[in-house]
């Protein structure tokens, strides 16, 4: 019988290895709720909520994320297995539905989440850094077309060599860009801790004229354009939690991703350990909110709450309202760590800090394909996708043809995203198809243990539960709700900025593109003898 199964595969065993330890997992979740690359970024977006806070917002999203991280133990625990949203889906929902949600959430949006993080390099790594050396002209280039499509390239470089040298390549490089970067992350909190509001602002007004010509106040002159613009910023001691809670679908931009690396668990030593499993993403969660938490009180102790906002306000009504818009005496997005190395009148300092505040980018940018790579491998060693998509180097134990899979169409991608106008509107949802995907393996995962009940009986999650409930539908149930509130508020609410009638009819599109793909294969299977229902019956073998 089992000879039979292997037989449907495209071999006996999948090929790759368990590379990975828990800690190296622990990492990769951290990373991809990054608290710096993301989380700084999503924060600065806090103005276009102008009633909620923050630090209320932050706490209430970890804890309802951790539902899914809870979810997602459970499955990895109970198949753990290279693939994950997809191999879950198929073996509980059905082929179909699990090809065309992983595929495109994992596959087809990923491409564009390229120039997405193409974007975040310019403005920050090359935006700060090269202000920092005295080229602010240089720093703004990075803004234009061609300079984003330069980050992309950047982007695609480095993220192609860090798949292609293997899961153990990789995860060198991610434990010295963690420790390197929590270094740097030290040295930004430990200034912001010392010094004071006054002392931030002679160097926020002293760094404005010397690196961008400006004149006089600048702080002030933040503030005071912040306020004519029409966003007076709310005292940090205000905390009212239900305009807060409006903040959610906004930060889970940035904390919804701590199972990221579910697709990669058929590589972790101990995936079927549940607690194992669980403690990693939890941990690269919390560890995320609790430095968000710290980060708010720092800002609004050493920056000022009301300047912080202001700033960011001022900074994304140039992008979102230009003709309104305030002129900016610092013509940057302002970047937390940036500002905070200016309490120091170095340049060689400042420079070493965010260098150090780099490799959180560094270390997080191998997240665009590393987990998107599994999923294909898996269609493809289902015989979905064909066969050389599912090939791995002997060596490296890489799967190189899913490698170019994402390699190639992302260059195009981030062409026509840099140069095409309007193209860029298109990657408006990207993020509520990834949550999409989440929502089909939540909802397999809720009803896992009465649709495959033997194999959730035999796996170590089946002795969870609550009031005799399986502890992960009774999590799965929550997460649904908490995806669900996310995606109403997404697609109704223009405050989130994802609504777009273009960008939805595309994904639309991307959806169908899967759908395609898959009843081509399953026709082309039929003829060839081979059974694609029999096949997403079967757990591979690792």
């Amino acid at each position: 019988m089992a000879g039979e199964t292997a037989g449907y595969f495209v071999r006996r065993a999948t090929g790759l290895v368990r590379a990975w330890s828990g800690f190296d997992a622990f990492i990769y979740a951290f990373f991809s709720v990054n608290f710096v690359t993301l989380g700084m970024y999503i924060m600065s977006f806090g103005p276009f909520v102008p009633k909620g806070h923050l630090l209320p917002a932050a706490i209430i999203t970890g804890v309802l994320v951790t539902f899914l991280v809870i979810v997602y133990a459970g499955l990895i625990a109970a198949m753990p297995r290279a693939g994950g949203d997809y191999v879950w889906q198929s073996r509980i929902l059905g082929g179909g539905i699990a090809f065309v949600l992983a595929v495109t959430g994992w596959w087809f949006i990923l491409w564009h989440w390229v120039p997405i993080y193409g974007n975040i390099l310019s403005i920050q790594f090359f935006a700060p850094i090269l202000s920092t050396l005295g080229r602010p002209a240089a720093a703004q280039w990075f803004g234009t077309p061609t300079g984003i499509f330069l980050s992309s390239l950047v982007v695609l470089a480095f993220v192609a060599y860090y798949i292609a040298i293997g899961m153990e390549g990789y995860a060198r490089i991610q434990k010295a860009c963690f420790w390197g970067g929590l270094v740097g992350l030290a040295i930004v909190f430990l200034l912001l801790l010392v010094g004071s509001q006054a002392q931030f602002q002679q160097a926020f007004n002293r760094e404005a004229v010397s690196l961008f010509g400006a004149s006089g106040d600048v702080y002030a002159q933040t503030l005071e354009a912040s306020r004519k613009y029409g966003f007076t910023p709310g005292a940090f001691g205000s905390m009212p939690l239900g305009p807060s809670i409006l903040l959610i679908p906004m930060l889970v931009f940035y904390l919804l991703w701590p199972n990221w690396g579910a697709t990669l668990y058929g590589e972790v030593r101990g995936a079927s350990d549940y607690r194992r499993v669980f403690s990693g993403m939890f941990w690269g969660l919390w560890v995320t909110v609790a430095l968000s938490v710290v980060f708010f009180l720092l800002v609004a102790k050493t920056m000022g709450w009301d300047f912080y906002l202001a700033a960011n306000s001022n900074y994304w009504a140039t992008i979102y309202d230009p003709k309104n818009a305030p002129a900016l005496a610092v013509p940057l997005w302002p970047y937390p760590a940036m500002l905070a190395t200016w309490l120091v009148n170095n340049r060689a300092f400042q420079l070493i800090v965010l260098l150090l505040m780099s490799l959180w980018f560094w270390g997080w940018s191998g997240t665009v394909f590393l987990s998107s790579t599994r999923v294909i491998f898996a269609a493809a060693f289902d015989r979905v996708l064909p066969e050389w998509a599912a090939s791995v180097s002997p060596k490296s134990h890489v799967p190189t043809g899913a490698l170019v899979l994402m390699v190639v169409p992302s260059i195009v991608v981030s062409y026509l995203y840099a140069y095409r106008p309007g193209f860029a509107t298109l990657t408006l949802d990207a993020t509520l198809v990834i949550a999409v995907t989440y929502l089909g393996s939540v909802f397999a995962a809720t009803i896992f243990p009465w649709r495959r009940s033997q194999l959730y009986e035999s796996s170590p999650v089946a002795r969870y539960k609550v009031a005799g409930l399986p502890l992960i539908s009774v999590a799965g149930v929550i997460t649904i709700a908490f995806l669900l509130f996310n995606l109403w508020k997404w697609v109704t609410d223009a405050t989130y900025g994802v609504n777009n009638r273009q960008s939805g009819v595309y994904m639309l599109v991307l959806y169908a593109l899967a759908l395609v793909i898959y009843i081509i294969a399953r026709v082309v299977r039929a003829r060839q003898g081979i059974d694609l229902a029999r096949i997403h019956s079967e757990i591979p073998v690792e």
